[in-house]
C-alpha cells in the first residue's frame, strides 16, 4: 500500500473511536501497509545538530508510537527523524476512556491518555530490533503515575535507552500525570539533571516542556539546562489552556490540546526560548504544524528540527512528501540557502506579538 492510499483510508479511520482508530493504524504501519519514500530530500532541507544529520528537518513527534510498535516502518516514511515514547519504567493502563477527542472543526485533538503504555522492558525489545537505522531515532521517557521517583528513574530510564537512541527527551511537561508539570521548576528540574549527568555514555539529552510556562519559567529552564549539560529543548507538549474561537463540542474536556490551536502559543515559547538559549541548546519546534509554512515559521522562531502529530494523525503518510516539498521551495523563495541559515530569523518579532 503506497503511503497515498493509506491516507485515502483515513475518512474510514476517522469515524471511528480515535483511540481504535490510532491502534488500528499503528498495526498497519507495523505490517508495513503504509509503503516507505524512495524519493532523496532536496539538499536545502539537510540539519546537522545533535550530533546527528538529519537528511530533513521533519520529525514525528513522541505519543504517535508510544511502544516503538512501528518505529522501523515509521522510519521509512520520509521522516528526517522520529521519536518514540513516552516510556515508564513500569507498564500502566493509563487514565480512563474516552481520553482521546477529535476537535475537527479546530484542527486539533485533546488527550487525556497517562502515559499509557507497556512499560520499559517491552520498549526496549523494540528498540533492540532498530540497530539498523535509516534516519535519527529519539526514546521519549517519563515516569509512573504512582511510585515514582524522578531522581531514581530518569536516570535509569536514559541508561536503559542510551545503546539504541541517537538522543533520549526527559518529559517533564505532560499535563495528564499529576505533579508532573512541577518538575520544570528549577529546584526539582535541577535536581533530576544533575542525576542524569552521571549517566555514562548517554546520547544527546534534551528535555521537553509546556508551553504554558511564565516567561520566567522559560529563563529558569534554559539557564538550568544549559548549566548541567543538557543539548536541547523540546518546545512545546500540550497546553492546558483553550485559546478562544474553539468551535468543537469537545473543547471543555480536559486534556492537553494540540494541533492549530496551539500554534501561535508555541512559536511563541519557542521564539523566547531560542533569544535566551542564544545557541546553547539545539530547539525542537513542535505544536500545531500542518504545511511547509507552518514549519518555516517553527524554523524561524528558532527550531533546528521540527516535529508533526496533529498534522500526521489528520493526513497521514501523504503530508510528508507534500510538506517537505513546500518547505524546500519556501527556504529557497525566501532566500535560504539552507536550514541553518533560517533559524531563529523571526524569534523577536514572534515574541513581541
Amino acid at each position: 500500500m503506497l503511503p497515498a492510499i493509506a491516507s485515502a483510508l483515513l475518512p474510514l479511520l476517522r469515524r471511528m473511536d480515535p483511540e481504535r482508530a490510532h491502534g488500528i493504524a499503528l498495526q498497519a504501519l507495523r505490517r508495513g501497509l503504509a509503503g516507505q519514500s524512495r524519493a532523496p530530500d532536496d539538499p536545502v532541507l539537510a540539519v546537522s545538530v545533535l550530533g546527528r544529520r538529519f537528511s530533513n528537518p521533519i520529525g514525528l513527534a513522541a505519543g504517535f508510537d508510544k511502544g516503538a510498535v512501528a518505529a522501523k516502518a515509521l522510519m521509512r516514511l520520509g521522516f528526517g527523524f522520529v521519536e518514540t515514547g513516552t516510556v515508564t519504567p513500569l507498564p500502566q493502563p493509563g487514565n480512563p476512556r474516552p481520553r482521546v477527542f477529535r476537535l475537527d472543526p479546530d484542527k486539533a485533538v485533546i488527550n487525556r491518555l497517562g502515559f499509557n503504555n507497556a512499560g520499559l522492558d517491552a520498549y526496549l525489545r523494540e528498540l533492540s530490533a532498530l540497530a539498523d537505522r535509516p534516519v535519527p531515532l529519539g526514546a521519549n521517557v517519563g515516569i509512573n503515575k504512582e511510585g515514582a521517583d524522578p531522581v531514581r528513574d530518569y536516570p535509569a530510564l536514559i541508561a536503559a535507552v542510551a545503546p539504541h537512541a541517537d538522543y533520549a527527551v526527559i518529559n517533564i511537561s505532560s499535563p495528564n500525570t499529576p505533579g508532573l508539570r512541577d518538575l520544570q521548576g528549577e529546584a526539582r528540574l535541577r535536581e533530576i539533571l544533575a542525576a542524569v549527568a552521571e549517566v555514562a555514555n548517554r546520547p544527546p539529552i534534551l528535555v521537553k516542556i509546556a508551553p504554558d510556562l511564565s516567561p520566567d519559567g522559560i529563563a529558569a529552564v534554559v539557564e538550568t539546562c544549559v548549566s548541567l549539560g543538557v543539548q536541547g529543548l523540546i518546545v512545546g507538549n500540550t497546553t492546558i489552556t483553550r485559546p478562544a474561537g474553539l468551535r468543537s463540542p469537545y473543547a471543555s474536556e480536559a486534556g492537553g490540546l494540540s494541533g492549530v490551536p496551539l500554534f501561535a502559543l508555541s512559536n511563541a515559547v519557542l521564539a523566547r526560548a531560542f533569544l535566551l538559549a542564544r545557541g546553547r541548546l539545539t530547539l525542537i519546534g513542535t505544536g500545531g504544524v500542518f504545511s511547509g509554512a507552518d514549519a518555516l515559521t517553527k524554523i524561524r522562531a528558532g527550531a533546528s528540527l521540527v516535529q508533526l502529530y496533529t498534522g500526521f494523525a489528520y493526513h497521514g503518510p501523504a503530508l510528508i512528501p507534500r510538506l517537505k516539498a513546500d518547505l524546500a521551495a519556501a527556504l529557497k523563495a525566501a532566500g535560504f540557502v539552507r536550514v541553518e541559515d533560517a533559524v531563529g530569523t523571526a524569534a523577536q518579532d514572534l515574541v513581541e506579538r
